[in-house]
């Protein structure tokens, strides 16, 4: 053994020198062809012994050798198919590991790129990845006995992973396709594909293998992002042999129990996106989630409740996992409990994002169409209570898409859970998002199959809200009446007579509109008769705005009785005329109704509803003060019809009412049309221009403005602002924001600017969304109100902190639309300040 040994080592000594000093060229072959029978296969190869001595012992001493003397003086000596003859085949055909490993140091250590020895060395290691070395790599570790060796696992790892990255860095405009890492990693996958398919073969000829180093692989791989590009090639392929092969399920369970705690997330997480489904799921990683804490908290929390970007096919393969096996349907139900725990929960629904409810909506749907029937029995009193709990917070909530999860989830739980019994029903909008919704109760056809023809007819039917039935049914045979030939209902046929036109008809009022507003108020205040109040309601908008003197004696009065007056006869348009009929005493007597409205605000014994109609009143008289006057003073109702508010009311009013107003005039449709479609070679003003005049707004604003803002923290015996009532809240802030826009071009508006912001700072970490989004509407408002010079001489510091302040919503904040409106904020502060630069600049 020793005389083995030296000689392996005296061999090698004489290459290594004559290598390094000889430049004859048949001593360099002569060199290079005595080392090459170390690696067999040639025709006189060297015994056993001393080919294991020099693969274990010197193979990676002589290769870091050659890598270290790679220069072009040294390669010219020998032609091309000499050097991949002689020098490749080194790198090519002894220990793959090694040789990976001698190649990767050299490409690292390499002090100047590029150079021809870093060039040679990446070819060298590109030729290693194309012959399949990298197969065999793995191959071999693979036969070895698992963590035989620690610290060369550790370095295999991280120098297999890095490859893409180390290449990059050296080579860089020079680097080469295969190393990219769309090109790599991909081929990285398919080399674990044949090393499986290997340790396929081996297990059926009963050879030991191992799997643990390809789990580790597979770990830090999905760790490090590049996950997909591997598990695309991976997962098709285990999908396919996992079906009917015992064996290669055996193996995927190896492979994913094998990997560290650590790095089992990232694996998971590929692998559920990646599956084509829950049964294919099932197969690649079999009861993992019952035996692994990680596994377990990673498929029932993590991608259910904690992270809600990936797609509906994520939720229906984990929920589809769970259900797939008798052992892992307690795993299902439990998640169903957590999920509507999290749904019910109201500080989740308040601050959690609106994408992370219909995520978790979606995953309580599809975890009801799972259940068995008497899974439902059994659990059926829990799941009510945690339903009940769920549906209070959606439906308190202020945002209409999260009011409307509220109602689809709680009809569908209600009619899965007790389908013959009493349901809960609800009127909601439907849309795309409502119709994804509903079809998650039906299990997808590939999972339905798997599922028992009974289980499957009894999911169908009970998750599925029940149909009414038709109430117009025909009545029976012996309720029907018998006709006879002959009868006198033939007789008295009155089909050739010629009915009457009625279409001029007009329908007799059976009440008399009052003549005199004082008369109006008795009518609405005494009153019972319906026909006589609707026409009271009618004429009472033009009385007031006709008989301004009478109104100014009796405003207060008129205010009091329209704001508490009630629909008590169903008067078709009763809320718009009663709106516009205080709107007009509102312009009419400004002053004295608005001081009236604004005090009333905040005090005692008002409903919601009625505060949110004098918030509405004081928007739309604000809006006709700011707008140009009719010739006669006062805007006449003519005139209101062809000016609608631009504004978005939160009062609301009968559909009928709103169909006229909204619908275009045929005439105007049909100008906009020739107007549009007609050629003119030169034109002159199609409107004399508008005549400038005071705006009725200036002088009135602060009456609307500054009392709004002046008891808004404290707190009543009916409602608290700052409490629980963030909806009349939200709505007050909109307000503001609306009638600083009216202020435009005010005196007033620079104070108003000034107020306003002061007002928001101590509400802009409001936990509402619906409140936070109407205070950066705030901000905009006062960003397009006051005159850009003034924004940052007068309020210069308040401006600073609502930069930063914005930029931390932009960034930090749950809510979607509240990130888009700071942004836009942002981007209006950056315009304001780009005008106003150029305008300094400018010389005197």
């Amino acid at each position: 053994m020793d005389s083995n040994t030296s000689n392996v080592w005296l061999v090698l000594k004489l290459a290594i020198k004559t290598l390094s000093s000889s430049r004859d060229r048949s001593e360099v072959i002569d060199a290079l062809k005595t080392i090459k029978r170390f690696l067999g296969g040639t025709e006189n190869p060297v015994p056993v012994k001393e080919r294991e001595e020099f693969a274990e012992t010197h193979f990676s001493r002589f290769l870091q050798f050659l890598a270290a003397n790679l220069n072009r003086d040294w390669l010219e000596l020998l032609t091309t198919d000499e050097q991949k003859e002689f020098l490749d085949a080194l790198f090519l055909q002894g220990p793959a590991d090694q040789a990976f490993l001698v190649l990767l140091d050299a490409i690292i250590s390499a002090s100047h790129s590029p150079s021809f020895s870093l060039m040679k060395c990446s070819c060298i290691l590109e030729m290693f990845l194309r012959h399949g070395r990298m197969i065999e790599l793995l191959w071999e570790v693979c036969q070895k006995p698992a963590k035989s060796d620690l610290l060369l696992w550790d370095m295999l790892l991280t120098k297999i992973i890095s490859v893409p990255d180390h290449l990059a860095n050296k080579l860089k405009q020079d680097n080469k396709a295969i190393f990219y890492p769309q090109n790599y990693f991909p081929l990285l996958g398919e080399a674990v594909v044949k090393v499986l398919q290997k340790i396929w073969e081996a297990l059926r000829g009963e050879k030991d293998c191992s799997v643990t180093f390809i789990s580790h692989l597979l770990g830090k791989i999905c760790i490090q992002g590049h996950g997909e590009a591997v598990l695309s090639v991976l997962v098709p392929h285990l999908a396919t042999s996992t079906q009917s092969d015992f064996i290669w399920q055996r193996i995927c369970w190896r492979l994913v129990e094998n990997i560290p705690d650590r790095w089992l997330e990232g694996v998971i997480s590929g692998l559920v996106q990646m599956v084509p489904g829950p049964e294919a799921l099932s197969q690649l990683l079999g009861n993992l989630a019952s035996k692994n804490k990680k596994a377990h908290f990673v498929l029932t929390q993590k991608l259910l409740l904690l992270q809600y970007k990936h797609k509906t096919s994520v939720l229906h393969n984990t929920l589809g996992y769970f259900a797939m096996d008798h052992s892992r349907r307690p795993l299902l139900i439990q998640v169903l409990k957590d999920l509507l725990g999290t749904w019910g929960n109201s500080s989740a629904v308040k601050h959690s994002p609106v994408e992370q409810q219909v995520y978790v909506s979606k995953a309580i749907l599809i975890s009801l169409a799972h259940l068995k029937d008497e899974e439902v029995k059994e659990h059926r009193q829990a799941l009510i209570t945690l339903v009940m709990e769920g549906v209070q917070c959606h439906l308190d909530n202020n945002i209409p898409r999260i009011r409307r999860l509220g109602m689809i989830v709680a009809e569908c739980v209600s009619s899965r859970i007790d389908p013959g019994g009493k349901q809960l029903k609800f009127q909601y909008e439907e849309d795309e998002e409502t119709k994804e919704l509903l079809s998650l109760l039906t299990l997808p056809s590939s999972q339905s199959e798997k599922v028992s023809s009974q289980d499957s007819r009894t999911v169908h039917t009970s998750t599925l809200p029940e149909i009414d039935k038709k109430e117009d049914e025909q009545p029976s045979a012996k309720h029907q009446p018998l006709k006879t030939e002959g009868s006198d209902s033939e007789l008295d046929s009155d089909d050739d007579l010629t009915p009457y036109d009625m279409s001029g008809d007009k329908e007799l009022k059976k009440s008399k509109a009052p003549a005199y507003v004082i008369d109006c108020i008795e009518a609405l205040v005494t009153s019972e008769d319906p026909d006589k109040i609707e026409a009271t309601l009618t004429i009472l908008e033009s009385m007031i705005r006709k008989n301004t003197a009478a109104v100014k004696e009796v405003s207060i009065e008129l205010a009091k009785v329209l704001i508490h007056l009630e629909d008590k006869f169903s008067i078709d348009g009763f809320l718009r005329l009663r709106q516009r009929a205080m709107v007009a005493v509102t312009v009419v007597d400004t002053i004295h109704v608005t001081q009236y409205l604004t005090t009333e605000f905040y005090a005692v014994n008002y409903s919601v509803r009625q505060r949110l109609d004098m918030l509405d009143v004081l928007v739309l008289a604000a809006q006709e003060l700011s707008q140009p006057a009719s010739p006669t003073g006062l805007q006449t109702p003519t005139d209101e019809s062809r000016t609608q508010p631009c504004i978005q009311l939160i009062c609301s009013t009968n559909t009928d009412s709103y169909t006229s107003s909204k619908t275009q005039h045929w005439r105007k449709v049909i100008e906009q049309r020739i107007e549009s479609k007609t050629r003119r070679f030169s034109k002159g003003p199609l409107r004399p221009q508008p005549v400038a005049m005071p705006s009725r707004f200036n002088s009135v604003a602060g009456y609307f403005f500054f009392p709004l803002i002046r008891n808004y923290d404290r707190p009543q015996a009916t409602f608290d602002l700052l409490g629980n009532d963030h909806f009349l809240l939200g709505r007050l802030v909109h307000t503001l924001a609306v009638l600083m826009m009216f202020a435009i071009n005010t005196t007033i508006a620079i104070q108003m600017g000034k107020v306003l912001l002061d007002f928001i700072w101590a509400l802009r970490y409001h936990s509402d969304r619906y409140v936070r989004q109407s205070i950066l509407f705030c901000v905009s408002s006062v960003l397009l109100s006051v005159p850009s010079d003034c924004l940052l001489v007068d309020m210069s510091d308040e401006l600073i902190e609502a930069r930063s302040w914005l930029t931390e919503l932009t960034e930090k904040d749950p809510d979607e639309d509240c990130r888009s409106l700071a942004l836009q904020n942002l981007v209006l502060m950056e315009n304001i300040r780009k005008k106003i630069e150029p305008a300094s600049l400018t010389p005197l």
